[in-house]
């Protein structure tokens, strides 16, 4: 293939996009040109957020768009709605913009990276006979999971549309996290219908992923290690952070506020909670406050990203009254954060997370310890990995009125803060993530050998 023409196509979701965005970076810099598509909807936004510019990567990343068959106001945090009407709609699009490429002469598209969730994907570069490569940006636990739904309907735990038959633990293996049967990842993302449209599609990307050439994974072969031998054809080249090239993450869907820094930069180290919960996770007007209330209880300066759209009405509606004006000597509230520097910032002390992966990453390999607070789907695993197996957080509890309280969330932070044995594991952990993206390290050695075959 040469430095050839790479086609990199990821889920529409924020989570998503950012890892394989890295990833086609860093291709980028070993001579590739990458076209990387977006829905048209997140294409918008992810250009906003970087000033209105397409190419990235010294100009060897091109953004372009495909409609993801949603009419502009329709809701797309309904993942099974979105990912029903790209099923329609994309492949055609996706074989159109190859050919459009293709047809221009001299810039051939050589390979195809899709998001293991768009296994239809994989299919058109299959029939268009161009290599290709499944890209996860989850937990590998969570595709191995995946892999092992016939032997849940085998068992009978679930039945072949995914409707669960029996209230179980399932273990894959002695370091992974236990799941409920309640928490397969497709029984965490919504309605009834959403379930069944996501675990059809989790079996036809169990189908569409045997013409992969590659499986590569955004995790730490040390941090996962028994799974790679129930699944090994899942290759860990992660963690994929901004970090390992020295610059800021990219492919935000809002623009990052960065003053944030320099205010963190008047606090004492180790002083200051951070809170956010990614993009996705909608809180109640009562649990909202009660989570303002809890940070003001501490006492302590906290850094909270408020996403103009984590609450059904704006924010500023519902903060409670006059909470604003108490907290503002030692609390800073942002819309969007550059998360990666945040982390990186000495004077973080934890970090109140919805636990999704790269969230997870971006906290181990900076060494901070987390307050979990999942929302859905994969976070509970993350969650367990965090508090179960690795030892370096803490879970919350609801109230009989399924709310966490600002006592709970006061007495959870204190708890955390003063724990020196989690501090000492996550420290290891660090160590463990950092070294495996170093030169010799696993992911290293994995991400040069896929290179390299990129480049044959």
């Amino acid at each position: 293939m040469g430095s050839g023409h790479i086609l990199a196509i990821p889920y529409p979701a924020q989570g998503h996009v950012i890892p394989l965005l890295e990833l086609s970076l860093c291709l980028a810099r070993h001579g590739f040109k990458i076209t990387f598509v977006n829905t048209e909807y997140n294409h918008k936004r992810v250009v906003s957020a970087l000033a209105e510019t397409n190419h990235i990567g010294d100009g060897r990343v091109h953004l372009v768009s495909l409609p993801d068959g949603l009419e502009p106001g329709e809701d797309r945090n309904n993942l099974g709605k979105l990912t029903e009407t790209m099923l329609q709609v994309m492949p055609v699009q996706l074989t159109e913009l190859i050919n459009t490429i293709n047809g221009l002469g001299g810039n051939e598209i050589t390979g195809v990276i899709a998001d293991e969730n768009l296994g239809w994907a994989l299919e058109v570069a299959a029939k268009m006979k161009i290599p290709r490569v499944a890209f996860w940006p989850a937990a590998a636990a969570l595709l191995a999971m995946q892999f092992s739904i016939p032997n849940l309907i085998e068992q009978k735990l679930i039945d072949s549309d995914g409707t669960l038959l029996k209230s179980e633990d399932i273990k894959l293996a002695e370091s992974v996290p236990i799941t409920r049967t309640e928490r397969l990842v497709w029984k965490c993302v919504g309605d009834e219908e959403t379930e069944k449209i996501i675990f059809q599609v989790c079996l036809g990307n169990n189908k569409a992923i045997e013409v992969a050439d590659w499986v590569i994974c955004n995790t730490v072969y040390d941090l996962e290690a028994e799974i790679f031998s129930l699944a090994p054809r899942i290759l860990p080249i992660g963690p994929l952070l901004a970090r390992n090239r020295l610059e800021n993450s990219i492919g935000h869907f809002w623009p990052e506020d960065s003053t944030c820094l320099k205010w963190l930069d008047q606090k004492a180290p180790c002083s200051v909670i951070y809170i956010a919960f990614g993009s996705f996770t909608v809180l109640d007007k009562t649990q909202f406050q009660e989570l303002a209330l809890g940070l003001e209880l501490t006492g302590k300066p906290f850094l909270w990203v408020v996403r103009p759209d984590i609450t059904e009405e704006n924010p500023n509606n519902v903060f409670p009254l006059g909470f604003q004006e108490r907290i503002e000597s030692r609390g800073k509230i942002v819309g969007w954060a550059p998360q990666q520097s945040v982390l990186n910032h000495p004077s973080i002390a934890c970090f109140v997370s919805h636990c999704g992966w790269n969230s997870t990453l971006e906290s181990l390999s900076n060494g901070i310890r987390f307050l979990c607070w999942p929302y859905f789907a994969d976070q509970f695993l993350n969650e367990s990995y965090i508090c179960d197996i690795w030892k370096v957080g803490l879970k919350l509890k609801k109230d009989k009125h399924g709310i966490v309280t600002r006592t709970e969330i006061k007495e959870k932070l204190e708890k955390l803060i003063a724990d020196e044995d989690s501090k000492q594991r996550i420290q290891k952990l660090k160590k463990t993530v950092v070294e495996s993206i170093k030169e010799g390290g696993q992911s290293y050695n994995n991400l040069n050998n896929f290179i390299n075959w990129l480049k044959t």
